[in-house]
């Protein structure tokens, strides 16, 4: 989709990196078995997408393993180069140094092309929140998965499946200060063409026959001491410290099935906006998340909150009526408006004065398990601001916090035993031209060591019920519980 004649002409404007495309008909794959073709190992990633949990999102994007991956601990960054420390080195604020990472990289943007052509793709961390507010800094619970505050592979090979059209875009940067470079990302697409033209082996046969059920996941948490988290919460919520706030709990179960095999399960019986697997090496992070945490696009800022859940009903008669109900609780309608108001705020600390919009309200979307409250903020970005300071605003959502966020978090601090690490935080990309997507990391599990983890979340305000919050977790739980089940029973 670009000739030399163009590519030397995007050089000589400066550029540092140039997209080098071929565009494939490729109606006959589907998004994830061009993954297994052209990734399926260390620091690639698919990403999908099920708008409003009922029909697939136009763009499937398959991440190419990443020679390059950035990893935050505290302020600690850590750079392997083809699984090799090159850098090791202390930063004063890492968001700022994803922002300079990125802005590092000058890339043409190319007409006829998806919004995301490469950039900077996986996690902040729950505990990402220490770079914003320094009293939330010192170590919360038991660190019991270890992985990165921040995560980010370098992403300068890919694949864009275009659902719509059943075409694939193979997409390879060129760094046109390099010698026959744009020769190079021809030839590394032909390479990549023949892979994905070349007959299959077939999908191997399943590793484990194990049977699973929800019984077997052992929490963090007992249920007395969840109910006594919650009492001790409502205490806090009388005293006037906080409106509301998230506590959650983590389960786990060991897991020996091959990782893609709960992603392929999950896509199946939970189809979400957000759905997306990563592998980078030692850990994979596998989700189906209903909930944006911040889109920045064309200088658009959008956040969904999502509050207010019920499970579906075995009947579209009980379904509608417990969307009736859902609708119709003073509990759910105040605590659903006490996040739209923090949305606003968050997206008013980075918009012009004047855009922040709510645009729909109290919107029913519906997923395999539960069905759920949402609506809409929008703003314009001021002049001068990058997606760096619109993490600063947004992070973490208020529907994973609580209200205040600030408060709420330290109650969240003191009452959960382990820190949330991937769980709670963001998950998506960052593009080389500064537009990025990020879904709150929920309905997500982490498989690291030979273990399988899921953490859930409820809402508790004044007049919570702790064993129905007990429940409600394990409601929100239950379709990443079959998915597992699943992948462990063999595909």
């Amino acid at each position: 989709m670009i000739s030399h004649a163009q590519f030397q002409q995007q050089a000589a404007e400066g550029h540092t990196h140039i997209p080098v495309v071929r565009e494939v008909l490729s109606d006959l794959d589907t998004p994830l078995s061009v993954y297994l073709k052209l990734a399926d190992g260390p620091n690639t990633y698919l990403f999908e997408s099920v708008e409003g949990g009922e029909r697939f999102g136009r763009y499937s994007i398959i991440g190419l393993p990443a020679r390059r991956v950035y990893a935050f601990h505290g302020h600690a960054l850590t750079v392997r180069e083809n699984g090799q420390v090159v850098e090791s080195r202390e930063v004063a604020d890492p968001f700022a140094e994803v922002e300079a990472l990125r802005s590092a990289h000058s890339v043409p943007k190319l007409d006829g092309l998806p919004g995301f052509t490469g950039g900077l793709v996986g996690w902040f961390g729950f505990e990402c929140i220490g770079y914003i507010e320094p009293r939330l800094a010192s170590p919360a619970g038991r660190d019991e998965l270890g992985t990165p505050d921040i995560l980010l592979l370098h992403s300068d090979e890919l694949a864009v499946f275009d659902n719509l059209k059943g075409r694939l875009y193979l997409i390879v940067h060129a760094d046109p200060r390099q010698a026959g470079a744009f020769e190079q990302a021809q030839a590394r697409l032909d390479a990549l063409t023949a892979k994905l033209r070349a007959p299959g082996a077939g999908y191997p046969a399943p590793l484990t026959s194990d049977v699973l059920d929800e019984s077997d996941f052992v929490s963090g948490f007992t249920r007395e001491g969840f109910v006594d988290a919650v009492q001790r919460s409502k205490e806090y919520i009388r005293a006037g410290d906080i409106f509301q706030v998230v506590l959650s709990q983590r389960l786990s179960v060991p897991f020996k099935a091959r990782p893609v095999d709960v992603y392929r399960a999950l896509r199946a019986l939970n189809p979400s906006p957000y759905m997306y697997f990563l592998d980078v090496g030692d850990l994979q992070v596998v989700g189906s998340s209903p909930e944006i945490l911040v889109r920045l696009q064309d200088g658009e800022v959008t956040v969904r909150p999502i509050a207010g859940t019920r499970p579906r009903g075995a009947t579209p008669e009980l379904d509608q009526a417990l969307e009736v109900e859902l609708l119709a609780d003073p509990k759910e309608r105040a605590e659903h408006l006490m996040l739209i108001d923090l949305g606003r705020n968050d997206a008013g600390r980075v918009s012009k004065a004047g855009t922040v919009e709510v645009g729909e309200q109290f919107v029913i979307e519906r997923y395999s398990h539960v069905m759920h409250i949402v609506s809409e903020v929008t703003g314009q970005l001021q002049p001068g601001l990058s997606y760096a300071d619109v993490l600063r605003a947004t992070f973490p959502a208020g529907t994973v916090s609580g209200a205040p966020k600030i408060r709420a978090l330290e109650v969240i601090r003191e009452l959960e035993p382990i820190k949330r690490n991937v769980y709670a935080g963001s998950i998506g990309y960052i593009g080389w031209h500064g537009d990025a997507d990020t879904a709150i990391a929920i309905r997500t599990a982490v498989i690291k060591d030979g273990r399988l983890y899921v953490q859930a979340g409820a809402g508790i305000v004044y007049d919570s019920d702790p064993d129905k919050e007990w429940d409600e977790t394990m409601n929100k739980g239950r379709a990443l519980f079959r998915a597992v089940a699943q992948a462990a029973k063999g595909l």
